[in-house]
């Protein structure tokens, strides 16, 4: 779909309909939505006084204009009360309409950036149009064939410009449609079965993001991994047949010498749990396992795309978890990348060991901080749900602008404390580590495992595996994967490039 910034009054649109987002308490229409009213000749100042629309969040209301004005539809969406509206709010309600003129078979619509909606926040409020409309229009369908010819989708959204503004929201409107993208980009690969998103197939997406000006892409096999003493990640691949990948993209929109922020993503293309192997049940779903990559990928994607004045490094380690003859077992001692031991208690609590042997490596660039992506425990998802990221780390400054950019794009971040006594539950009787704590604090433990492999950096640890994979349709996020963190790091990265200019 095309979001395009058309010259002209909204009134004059003829689109199949026009979006007025409209409070549930105003006492008198917005400047947008009163125009259209009095072109129209009071048509939603009816609609409102008669309680057929009373703009509660996400409520959609479409009325026939009948020839009043050009477009054949209004299409009144609501966001609650004036002083609870916020930027999600304006999301869900664009991905709600979206969703009902898509099923009404509409293929166009025409919206406008009403400035009584968020005063003072239209940047914002263009980037919340184009997220909510086009996230919320997504469909992973390529493998479809039946009744492929049914399956309906929105063309274009215009939004009317005037005058000055229309270089802005031009400008505003490509950038939304970056992220949007990126968002995009990590839902397919998380969505993409198995088969067909192999380790190998993983790093070939990445080596198509490095034809993206400066960026670049190497991948180490396992030859190279077993040179370099990467044990931890080439244990976890053993059991396999599919290669074992360690993908290293890098980003160099800042100064030659200056130190870059390393994002690392898990990328367990599929888990089975090794010899632990997991109950049949919604095995299936553990295609998704390699979400933290994604979300990496898709960063490392928005951020060479708008030219962000930074040096970043993305790191994944990419492989499949299989039981075999060759698969790494419980009790294993496993020599990691760093040097450390690590006894194997359990094989489904494989994303921190090729995670271990990423974070020692991001320790190479000197990085100014180190995030880390993963679906990692079972244990935040208890703990938090399916809606909210586990956050972890040693660096107070770190943590808080993560939480600032999740504030902003509503992939919520929650801090679990790191105390020292955590500690002595993963430690081995005769190695250095053992490689799960077991089921009290797991979402902890596991934290306090990697946070072994990440030297004196900065570093913040995300557990995203309650929100990677949605088990019910949200109002921007579909069944199945989210593409979450993908939003919430490019924001981070794009506050980090304004800390820059202050």
């Amino acid at each position: 779909m095309k979001i395009v910034v058309q010259k002209g009054n909204l009134a004059d649109s003829k689109s199949q309909a026009i979006i007025l987002p409209l409070f549930q308490d105003q006492e008198k229409l917005t400047k947008a939505s009163f125009l259209i009213d009095q072109a129209s000749k009071g048509l939603i100042s009816e609609l409102i006084k008669h309680g057929d629309f009373a703009g509660k969040p996400s409520e959609v209301s479409v009325v026939y204009t009948r020839g009043a004005i050009p477009a054949q539809r209004i299409a009144l969406v609501g966001l609650g009360m004036r002083n609870e509206v916020n930027l999600e709010k304006i999301r869900a309600a664009f991905a709600r309409v979206m969703q009902q003129l898509r099923n009404l078979n509409i293929q166009e619509a025409a919206t406008a950036i009403d400035s009584d909606i968020l005063p003072g926040r239209r940047d914002k409020f263009v980037q919340c149009v184009v997220e909510g409309t086009l996230l919320g229009l997504y469909q992973f369908t390529p493998y479809k064939t039946v009744g492929r010819d049914d399956i309906k989708d929105m063309k274009f959204l215009y939004i009317a410009a005037e005058g000055k503004e229309t270089i802005f929201l031009e400008h505003e409107v490509k950038k939304a449609q970056i992220i949007a993208g990126a968002v995009y980009f990590a839902r397919d690969l998380v969505s993409a079965p198995s088969n067909e998103m192999t380790p190998s197939i993983l790093a070939q997406k990445a080596k198509e993001i490095a034809r993206r000006k400066k960026v670049t892409c190497t991948v180490l096999g396992r030859t190279q991994m077993k040179r370099l003493g990467m044990n931890a990640l080439l244990g976890v691949a053993a059991g396999s047949n599919e290669q074992p990948q360690f993908i290293i993209l890098e980003y160099g929109g800042g100064k030659k010498k200056e130190a870059p922020i390393v994002l690392v993503g898990k990328g367990l293309t599929f888990d089975s749990g090794g010899i632990c192997i997991k109950p049949a049940e919604k095995m299936d779903e553990m295609k998704s396992d390699m979400a933290g990559g994604a979300a990496v990928m898709g960063a490392m994607m928005a951020a060479a795309d708008l030219s962000l004045p930074l040096n970043i490094v993305g790191l994944i380690p990419a492989t499949e978890n299989l039981p075999s003859g060759t698969a790494y077992k419980p009790g294993d001692i496993l020599k990691s990348y760093s040097g450390k031991t690590i006894e194997v208690i359990n094989t489904d609590a494989e994303g921190r060991l090729i995670l271990a042997d990423a974070l020692f490596y991001a320790s190479r660039f000197k990085p100014a901080a180190i995030i880390d992506v993963a679906t990692l425990t079972g244990a935040c998802i208890v703990a938090l749900g399916e809606d909210v990221i586990g956050m972890l780390g040693n660096d107070e400054p770190l943590k808080k602008k993560i939480n600032q950019a999740a504030q902003v794009t509503g992939e919520l971040v929650w801090e679990l404390p790191l105390w020292e006594h955590y500690f002595e539950l993963i430690k081995s009787d005769i190695a250095d580590y053992k490689n799960t704590g077991g089921r009290n604090a797991g979402t902890i433990t596991a934290a306090a495992f990697l946070s072994k492999f990440v030297g004196d950096f900065p570093w913040v640890h995300l557990d995203i595996a309650g929100p990677s994979w949605s088990t019910k349709e949200k109002p921007y996020i579909p069944k199945g994967a989210s593409g979450i963190a993908v939003r919430l790091l490019v924001e981070f990265l794009r506050n980090c490039t304004r800390t820059k200019k202050e």
